[in-house]
């Protein structure tokens, strides 16, 4: 009821409105009205056509709404501006992305962007930033067509990287522009996807599989070319059977290093996510290491020397995997720094500083060039050398996978004709 009476109220209020702003028509009718009369017509009817010409003129034409309530209605579609909200969320993505109009004029680029390949001003062509014909040709072809693409791009400089790139429409749904007169404007959005570590990976499993299948042909053509010799020629030959037969001995026992370490590599990549929770004390983890390399040593004159501190040197690892580590860096300390027949082996246990644990040997040492690469897999600084002294080209990276999984880095100091320092910083 309520809500009724203030329906009719509004409406009352509405209806003296327009009678006041039609009050010269009003005048006029009332002036009508007044003669009427004058002449002889009877009040009833000249009150009725009154009232009836009123209404006529009141109902017309819509009341305006006050000027608070009034709406602004634009023809056709409403016309809004998208460029903050796309902003502010390109913003905050960490591939780089760019907002482009018609024509391939950059409107927007985020953070990533600028990092990646430099700022743009607003409102330049893409072509000042990015001159690959492949990928204008790209942009060009979106726009004409209004159909998504992708590209595959590689940028030399400052360092190689891989990109892919996709460009798009953007679909409002909604006509864009500042103006209601304005054309429809398209934008674009043309990203970034950096997949540099996916090629380098890729690169390194094709040359993983290539130098894998060379180290196990070269034993294994050997092995079959001293078979063949010994169901001929030395078929009768004891003396050439035994030399033989010693040298397919070294050959069998070298695949089968090469194999071990090939499992031991897949079986840390496996795990490589998964950081080792149990508690290993260094000391006497290095002197058994050291005991069990005693004879190799001593077969080729080095002796090797631990320096260990007082107390215990307890860090989070797999004993048996820190155990590997160890053999590997003082196994090569004997064999490829034999020359400085000692190799001394420090334990740090600084309680401002990591534990760190140092091999160090006086060889030859290690060319500058060499050492960047020292953990890649099948890496030799010397083939002849490494397989002379029955290396399989995997035990760096094996020590680099199972540092990684603790945690710790492998740090190489090498100086040519004083030594290297191989150190493991936990």
């Amino acid at each position: 009821m309520e809500s009724a009476q203030t329906n009719w109220w509004d409406r009352f209020g509405e209806i003296t409105a327009r009678a006041r702003q039609e009050r010269p028509l009003l005048l006029l009718l009332t002036l009508l009205a007044t003669l009427a009369l004058v002449a002889g017509m009877q009040w009833p009817g000249v009150l009725a056509g009154w009232l009836l010409l009123l209404l006529v003129v009141v109902a017309r034409k819509p009341i305006p709404a006050p000027e608070a309530e009034r709406q602004i209605v634009v023809e056709d579609e409403p016309v809004f501006d998208p460029m903050p909200q796309v902003a502010a969320t390109l913003a905050a993505l960490d591939m780089p992305a760019f907002i482009l109009g018609q024509d391939a004029i950059v409107l927007f680029q985020n953070k990533a962007a600028e990092r990646a390949l430099g700022a743009l001003p607003t409102g330049s062509h893409l072509s000042a930033r990015l001159r690959s014909p492949g990928i204008l040709d790209m942009v060009r072809e979106t726009i004409a067509t209004d159909e998504p693409n992708q590209i595959e791009h590689s940028e030399r400089l400052p360092s190689e990287r891989v990109y892919t790139l996709r460009i798009a429409p953007i679909d409002f749904g909604r006509r864009i522009g500042r103006q209601p007169d304005q054309a429809p404007q398209k934008l674009y959005l043309l990203s970034f996807k950096d997949i540099s570590e996916l090629r380098r990976i890729d690169r390194m499993r094709s040359d993983f599989v290539a130098n894998a299948s060379h180290e196990l042909r070269t034993p294994l053509a050997s092995l079959r070319g001293f078979i063949e010799t010994l169901q001929g020629p030395a078929r009768s030959d004891p003396a050439a059977q035994e030399r033989f037969l010693a040298i397919m001995f070294d050959q069998a026992t070298r695949m089968s290093r090469l194999v071990d370490d090939l499992m031991s590599l897949s079986r840390l990549e496996l795990k490589s996510h998964i950081a080792p929770d149990q508690t290993v004390d260094l000391k006497p983890l290095i002197g058994h290491v050291r005991d069990a390399l005693l004879p190799l040593a001593e077969d080729l004159g080095v002796e090797i020397r631990t320096h260990l501190p007082e107390g215990k040197v307890e860090v989070l690892g797999d004993r048996d995997e820190l155990v590997q580590v160890f053999e590997n860096l003082i196994e090569n300390a004997c064999k490829y720094g034999q020359e400085g027949e000692v190799v001394d082996v420090y334990v740090r246990n600084d309680s401002a500083e990591p534990v760190e644990v140092s091999v160090v040997d006086r060889g030859p040492g290690i060319p500058a060039e060499h050492v960047p690469r020292l953990t890649e897999r099948f890496y030799r600084v010397s083939v002849a050398d490494s397989r002379s002294k029955k290396g399989t080209g995997l035990g760096l990276a094996i020590v680099k996978h199972i540092l990684t999984r603790h945690r710790a880095r492998l740090i190489v100091k090498s100086e040519v004709g004083k030594g290297s320092e191989f150190t493991v910083r936990f």
